[in-house]
């Protein structure tokens, strides 16, 4: 499977056709089961608008193994359900509940685990499941106890954290290779980091074959390892990269300040550090890291292995967009469910629900709490957990991204990334029409954060410089003077007709759409759920829409 799963639905009635046209997927028209074998290994995921049954008679020639099969999912031709039929726990399950939202229908999950809201061993994010999946799977399902031993006090999804002594059934975490006893599960978390020296002659395989004999040898299992590292110089090296992990590098003056058992002086004289492959690896594997196989030698190559002490958390900063899932972008998708935890303002955290299973934490705080939330984001990060703090619209416009920058510092700035959303100005845009479609600002009301005369000055500027502008939370039920005001001062510079957008709930349950003017508007339309556009002097409305030119024309 792609990192960018290829999704084709296919149609064969009228009425499919009309169900497959409202998804933002690759659509075929036409005979079913031609399409399916002709794609079946071209493609990694199918939405087949048509009855279960069909769907079945169509793939089961074509099955191979639950590793190598594309996905399938059935939607009938009234959009009511949408069911999972091949491959429910490699993404069949998840694609279900996006067609779903999509379509407005009822996702049919009947994967065990899924439906009774158990973790799935052996899809558990992070871990690699050896063993007797099944039957210490049937044994959580039927509330049986669990003994877990954990070797390496590695962080576990909540949902295992009970534990019974002496239970029949056992999961392990370990990296250390083991042969699992019948009802056991070992757990491989992604703790082993490799780190690779090599000259400039090392061929492709030279590394990789030590890595192997290094982890037989130490009794580790491959499945931990993670990740290798290097100095700068050799990270896109095939000695390296033919690996195929994840590579991290450094350089030679970060290398040299890691103290390690084996420098070497000829390799301080050659790459100006005394060791690459200990030094790579213990920096990899982060704060606290200790080196369980120190530097192997080949003709050509070194290999070390360090053990990390934790996962390498990270805060996802997810902007949700809107409101409607339709407006949420892939990675944000992804980001949430890949998460440990979840931590937002509880009606963010219920607006993306159907995205968090059981086996992740879910973190909801009230309005108002937005610096706890940061904090909270960044201490589970800091301590080993993949956190998704999520928001409407998108982080980075008037919301979470930099107050979470600001406090991660006090947790040791583990690493964050934002991931973007539609933020509300452009989903109110596209509803009105091309508003914003040439030079415009944003420009929040609110004077909670931002001293009401700063903002006064801002508005001054805009109605000189006669742009479109977006207002964010331009009224509320204590704040209700701040639009009449904003009113007030564009219209020093623009004409009482230009044409005004107000938008309630903007994707979202009860969107209202208003079209006005700027002498017109009236602030009593407006609330904390609106956005409010205003155009430019060159704004139009062309049947009902507002529009701002860009100048083709000319």
């Amino acid at each position: 499977m792609s990192d960018r799963p290829s999704t084709l639905v296919v149609s064969i009635t009228e009425a499919g056709r009309d169900v497959a046209h409202q998804l933002p997927y690759r659509h075929h028209h036409g005979d079913l089961a031609d399409t399916v074998r002709a794609n079946w290994e071209r493609v990694d995921r199918f939405v087949l608008i048509g009855a279960v049954g069909i769907a079945v008679r169509v793939i089961a020639p074509l099955l191979t193994s639950k590793e190598r099969d594309p996905v399938v999912v059935a939607v009938d031709d009234t959009a009511r359900y949408v069911v999972p039929v091949c491959g429910g726990h490699r993404g069949a399950n998840d694609l279900a509940v996006d067609v779903a939202q999509l379509l407005d229908a009822e996702p049919v999950v009947t994967t065990a685990t899924d439906a009774a809201d158990k973790i799935a061993l052996d899809t558990l994010p992070g871990f690699t499941a050896v063993g007797d999946v099944a039957a210490v799977t049937k044994a959580m399902l039927d509330g049986d106890p669990i003994t877990i031993d954990n070797d390496l006090d590695w962080p576990l999804p909540a949902a295992l954290a009970d534990s019974t002594p002496d239970a029949t059934h056992r999961i392990v975490v370990t990296d250390r290779s083991t042969s699992p006893s019948p009802g056991e599960v070992v757990l491989h978390p992604p703790s082993l980091v490799a780190g690779i020296g090599a000259s400039t002659d090392a061929p492709a395989g030279a590394a990789s074959d030590l890595l192997d004999t290094a982890l037989r040898n130490a009794g580790l299992a491959r499945a931990s390892l993670s990740a290798v590292a290097t100095i700068d110089r050799r990270a896109t090296d095939p000695v390296v990269t033919s690996i195929g992990l994840p590579t991290t590098s450094f350089q030679s003056s970060e290398l040299a300040a890691v103290d390690v058992p084996n420098p070497s002086d000829v390799v301080l004289n050659e790459v100006g550090t005394p060791s690459v492959g200990e030094a790579a690896a213990l920096l990899a594997a982060g704060p606290d890291a200790e080196l369980v196989v120190e530097k192997q030698k080949g003709p050509t190559a070194t290999v070390s292995i360090a053990r990390r002490v934790r996962p390498p958390g990270e805060v996802l900063v997810v902007g949700l967009g809107p409101g409607h899932p339709r407006h949420r972008t892939p990675e944000a998708v992804a980001a949430v469910r890949s998460a440990d935890v979840v931590i937002g303002y509880d009606f963010y955290v219920d607006q993306c629900a159907e995205l968090i299973s059981a086996r992740q934490e879910v973190v909801p705080s009230p309005i108002g709490a937005e610096v706890d939330r940061c904090r909270e984001a960044v201490r589970r990060a800091a301590a080993g957990s993949r956190v998704a703090l999520v928001c409407s619209g998108d982080p980075g416009v008037f919301a979470m991204a930099t107050l979470v920058f600001e406090v991660a510092g006090e947790a040791g700035n583990p690493p964050v990334h934002v991931v973007p959303g539609v933020t509300a100005s452009l989903a109110a845009a596209a509803i009105l029409g091309a508003p914003l479609a040439h030079d415009h600002a944003l420009v929040s009301l609110s004077d909670l954060l931002t001293p009401w005369p700063t903002i006064e000055r801002r508005l001054e500027a805009l109605a000189v410089a006669d742009m479109a502008v977006a207002l964010y939370n331009p009224r509320s039920q204590r704040r209700t003077m701040q639009l009449e005001r904003a009113r007030e001062i564009l219209l020093t510079g623009r004409s009482p007709s230009t044409p005004v957008g107000v938008i309630v709930n903007a994707s979202r349950p009860g969107e209202t759409v208003i079209t006005t003017t700027l002498g017109d508007l009236d602030p009593g339309t407006v609330d904390m759920f609106s956005i409010v556009i205003i155009g430019s002097s060159t704004t139009e409305l062309r049947n009902e829409r507002m529009v701002t030119p860009r100048g083709y024309d000319a």
